[in-house]
């Protein structure tokens, strides 16, 4: 976007880190801080706040990035439409996509890209976060999309959109009429979780810990490396799961499975893009303008 301010503020808001901020960024630390100076200076207002050793945004700060974010969608859409008119691209795209966005995000989007750009060669390589991310490395993949908290060194991420993952039971099992349990409760509970490098069972373990929860507290009937997978063993088990609420949406308008909230705990994520390069190569770059300005 035109304004490097509120770019500037954007991170600094997604991240709550003016450290991070510089680095995702490429610029000092100063200059993050001048950057949001001049940002609160202009509209007389404090962005953020300290409490202790962390940042937090202010009720302004709030306000700013919802009205910050809608600008920066309209920049990438006027950017995106505006690349059109220089032509169709051609080549071969090579993604890598971890399971539940392969599975259940990404062909629609795939379909539309397709159909638009038929010069395109797309091959998708399906994995856990950590094994896209090492496909990345290896450069046997283009681009990739993963859904970890984690990032590692040497790559860069593009936020891609927000996922919530939900706990879900068979409408038929013994959780049926069950609408919320709380932490304690799922502590109990038989649960289907994912193997390990998975983003998913990542974002559970930080949310659990956040509760004092261990990932090691809780009772696992079984681990596999599918949603597909784990969603049928529910629907035949008193198991519960908590996966992508994407993935359920089939099943919760057929009546097979049911959410069931889990009170005071929220598992939310960010699918990102991730990429070797700082800024991806021409091809891997259009896919992520095209995937965003469909949302």
């Amino acid at each position: 976007m035109d304004d490097f301010r509120l770019k500037v503020f954007i991170a600094a808001a997604r991240t709550l880190s003016f450290t991070r901020t510089a680095e995702q960024l490429y610029i000092s630390q100063p200059a993050v801080s001048k950057h949001i100076g001049e940002l609160e200076s202009r509209y007389k207002v404090q962005l953020f706040a300290r409490r202790g050793s962390r940042l937090e945004l202010t009720d302004a700060g709030r306000t700013m990035l919802e009205a910050a974010e809608r600008l920066a969608d309209g920049y990438r859409r006027l950017e995106y439409e505006m690349s059109l008119c220089t032509g169709l691209a051609e080549g071969e795209l090579r993604l890598g996509a971890s399971t539940t966005i392969a599975q259940y995000l990404l062909p629609p989007i795939l379909a539309r890209f397709t159909a638009r750009f038929p010069g395109v060669r797309v091959s998708v390589f399906s994995g856990n976060s950590a094994e896209v991310e090492q496909a990345l490395g290896e450069h046997a993949v283009d681009l990739g999309l993963v859904e970890s908290l984690s990032r590692r060194q040497g790559l860069h991420y593009t936020l891609f959109k927000s996922d919530e993952l939900v706990l879900v039971a068979s409408s038929c099992g013994k959780y049926a009429r069950t609408d919320a349990v709380t932490p304690e409760e799922l502590l109990q509970i038989p649960l289907v979780l994912r193997e390990s490098g998975s983003g998913t069972l990542e974002v559970i373990a930080a949310a659990l810990a956040a509760k004092g929860i261990r990932l090691s507290q809780l009772h696992v009937a079984m681990r596999l490396g599918t949603t597909e997978g784990i969603k049928a063993f529910v629907r035949n088990s008193d198991a519960m799961a908590i996966v992508s609420v994407i993935s359920v949406v089939d099943c919760l308008r057929s009546g097979t499975l049911r959410i069931v909230d889990i009170e005071g705990l929220a598992f939310v994520r960010d699918f990102s893009f991730v990429h070797a390069a700082a800024e991806p190569a021409q091809l891997a770059r259009q896919f992520i303008d095209f995937a965003r300005a469909g949302l």
